[in-house]
């Protein structure tokens, strides 16, 4: 037991001299602003980016807990403009979330954002809500599934999320299963463009490539979302999944 809790607290101490190398931070010299500016663009862009798609699937926990799920699904309504709906009011929200906690952060640390390029880093944000829309669909499917559990698989797509998408750390420091994982997350790159503008400021032009992969997939996720979420919502009325008690 004592050798194995020594092989995990070497394997967490290289795992973190690794990120922290990527991060300009090494024995002869630490980039205080770097890593600051490093880890907040990571917090603050989890904690909206997760906001988001959470929101969508605690909307129907909610309305199924309540007792008002099958009226809204029985409303006259396209199903589209629904999920729109809850998607759309999650986006600000978590925009506006973000923005305030930015404010005090850069109060508070002194952050220096002089050498950043915000129109680039908010082209690649914009950006990124398109497949955002597309996972928080994706997410609300499963409360549909499950009653019982879709809530806390929401959780745990939700961390795995977290692990894989390079918000705290570099990806290659990771294994590769989870490296692999990452690639295809948009988080990742979403994460990385706005790292890239922010801490090296990229201007926009450099950010096409990533602004392209981002759009690429949302035009992927938001119809495979809807089709999807379609087929959960006929399965859960079948089923009678919509009541409370599942």
């Amino acid at each position: 037991m004592r050798l194995r809790s020594r092989a995990l607290a070497l394997q967490g101490a290289l795992v973190g001299r690794a990120g922290l190398g990527e991060l300009g931070v090494s024995n002869v010299a630490f980039d205080l602003r770097k890593a600051q500016l490093y880890l907040l663009i990571g917090a603050l862009l989890w904690g909206y980016l997760s906001l988001v798609f959470m929101e969508a699937a605690y909307a129907i926990s909610w309305e199924r807990w309540e007792g008002t799920i099958e009226y809204t699904f029985m409303a006259p309504v396209r199903r589209i403009t629904h999920l729109f709906g809850i998607c759309l009011f999650a986006i600000g929200y978590g925009l506006a979330r973000t923005f305030v906690v930015l404010l005090i952060a850069a109060a508070m640390f002194q952050l220096d954002f002089s050498h950043a390029d915000i129109p680039a880093a908010l082209a690649v944000l914009a950006a990124s809500t398109v497949p955002l829309i597309g996972l928080s669909i994706l997410t609300a499917v499963l409360p549909l599934l499950s009653p019982q559990k879709g809530e806390q698989m929401s959780i745990a797509l939700q961390g795995f999320l977290l692990l894989v998408s390079g918000v705290y750390y570099p990806l290659s420091v990771l294994p590769l299963p989870f490296q692999l994982a990452g690639a295809i997350s948009p988080l990742t790159d979403a994460l990385a463009g706005i790292r890239h503008s922010l801490l090296d400021g990229a201007g926009v032009t450099s950010e096409l490539g990533t602004i392209a992969t981002l759009l690429g997939m949302g035009v992927v996720l938001i119809p495979a979302s809807v089709l999807v979420f379609g087929w959960a919502e006929n399965r859960a009325k079948r089923l009678g999944l919509l009541k409370r008690s599942g």
